[in-house]
């Protein structure tokens, strides 16, 4: 897959999760076994939309990038941060916070790792 191709997934993906995430917290939320019950939790899965509609804004406007060591290094990033949504959301489902529906970030992120370092193998070749 290109780049264009693979960042465009990849962004878009993302801001699909943030938009939902900031206009749609009490409807999201709980197929994860995550309740929204006050202002603070609404914020807060606001406040997450901050960072998802980051790496999307950043996936997509890097896209068109053609400089190799500019897009390794991108494409490491994007390794990094879906590691660390499969760490992270692993032991929300580990420990009960996600239940449910929660299983599927796990495994979303486990996918856009793989992808992301395939992408990387593919590019530095």
């Amino acid at each position: 897959m290109s780049n264009k191709t693979f960042l465009t997934i990849h962004g878009g993906i993302y801001l699909v999760f943030a938009l939902a995430l900031f206009f749609l917290p009490t409807l999201v939320w709980p197929m994860y076994g995550v309740e929204i019950n006050d202002k603070y939790s609404y914020f807060l899965s606001q406040h997450t939309s901050i960072f998802l509609g980051g790496l999307g804004a950043t996936s997509l406007l890097f896209r068109r990038v053609q400089a190799a060591e500019a897009v390794q290094q991108l494409l490491k990033s994007l390794i990094i941060t879906n590691l660390l949504g499969v760490i992270i959301t692993s032991y929300a489902g580990v420990t009960g916070v996600f239940v449910g529906f929660g299983w599927s970030d796990p495994a979303f992120f486990a996918v856009l790792t793989v992808l992301s370092f395939s992408q990387l193998k593919k590019y530095s070749n």
